[in-house]
């Protein structure tokens, strides 16, 4: 039985993943971990270092904020607990670092997403991204949501623009009019990443990729947060036999 413990449990992403967790018949809930607390049938503590002093866990499962995540881990990881956490926002440097920080034999698992349909869309994206001269990215989430572009629509720009090798010829943020700035997107490694914010989205993203008389469009769309919960179980099972930094779930793939 593998024991969990869920940071931001009050929350709509930590309290999908307690269900989920509790689902499941080889794993369970030990305790949660949020500061404005939560009722729940087991403990819920401030901090994780209160949760470790009062209980043993094999896996910290964190969806809080940019803002928090990395202190939680700062505390996990050197005490061997092994994390999977779907907070994005952290810098790669601070990632490392707090990978390197735990013992051997301890996973730091992070993931832009955890919706298998989001990681083929990045897979088919890295796949198309040679043929095609121009990228775009387009991302869309719900109000609430902390950061902006979404893990989700980082990844596929970074891995599209590795695997083509090139910078697109198209009209950049310089040709942005005065009092319009960003209209032409973030740039992740020269490829445009565009963010909507509001209600009705869950999370959707989409890569358009464009040539000479033609275009290409790589969509996925979640429109509940259970979309997410089949890759979080597949992260509490798979980090037990992983050491050090994973990124990605389709590092889980067979």
């Amino acid at each position: 039985m593998i024991k969990v413990a869920v940071c931001g449990c009050a929350g709509r992403m930590g309290s999908a993943v307690v269900s989920a967790v509790q689902a499941a018949d080889d794993m369970e809930v030990v305790c949660g971990i949020d500061p404005a607390g939560a009722a729940y049938d087991f403990p819920v503590f401030a901090s994780v270092g209160d949760a470790t002093d009062a209980c043993s866990f094999d896996v910290l499962v964190d969806f809080t904020a940019p803002s928090v995540v990395a202190g939680n881990l700062e505390v996990a990881l050197p005490a061997g607990i092994d994390c999977v956490v779907g907070t994005t926002g952290l810098p790669a440097e601070k990632v490392e670092e707090l990978a390197a920080s735990a013992p051997e034999g301890t996973c730091l698992f992070i993931a832009p997403t955890f919706t298998t349909g989001a990681v083929l869309m990045m897979e088919f994206a890295k796949a198309a991204a040679p043929y095609f001269p121009e990228a775009e990215v387009f991302e869309y989430h719900h109000a609430n949501k902390k950061d902006a572009p979404s893990g989700t629509a980082v990844r596929p720009a970074q891995l599209s623009a590795q695997a083509r090798g090139f910078e697109s010829d198209a009209p950049g943020n310089e040709t942005e009019i005065a009092g319009c700035e960003g209209a032409r997107g973030a740039l992740v490694d020269g490829v445009p990443v565009h963010s909507a914010r509001s209600m009705g989205f869950v999370a959707n993203q989409e890569v358009i990729f464009g040539s000479m008389g033609q275009t290409l469009s790589i969509k996925h769309e979640s429109w509940d947060r259970e979309s997410y919960m089949p890759g979080v179980l597949l992260g509490i099972r798979s980090v037990g036999e992983r050491s050090g930094l994973v990124v990605g779930l389709e590092s889980f793939f067979d």
